[in-house]
């Protein structure tokens, strides 16, 4: 994602509430501050719904991120 950022290429990963603490880890050791949304934890289990759902609710927090980069 550094990389992309570099080429004026916005990004902002996603992952669930369980990787919060490792996401920040690497990215100190990476020396790299990249633009995060957390979403609740598990997914691997749910339901197609249950991700659009979960989708909706960090969609503009999403965007808002990749337009403010």
């Amino acid at each position: 994602m550094a990389n992309l950022e570099a080429q004026g290429v916005p990004g902002v990963f996603v992952a669930t509430t369980e990787f919060v603490d490792g996401a920040e880890t690497q990215a100190r050791a990476l020396g790299v501050d990249p633009a995060a949304v957390y979403v609740q934890h598990p997914i691997q289990d749910r339901t197609d719904e249950e991700m659009v759902a979960i989708a909706d609710t960090v969609a503009d927090e999403i965007l808002a991120k990749l337009v403010s980069s």
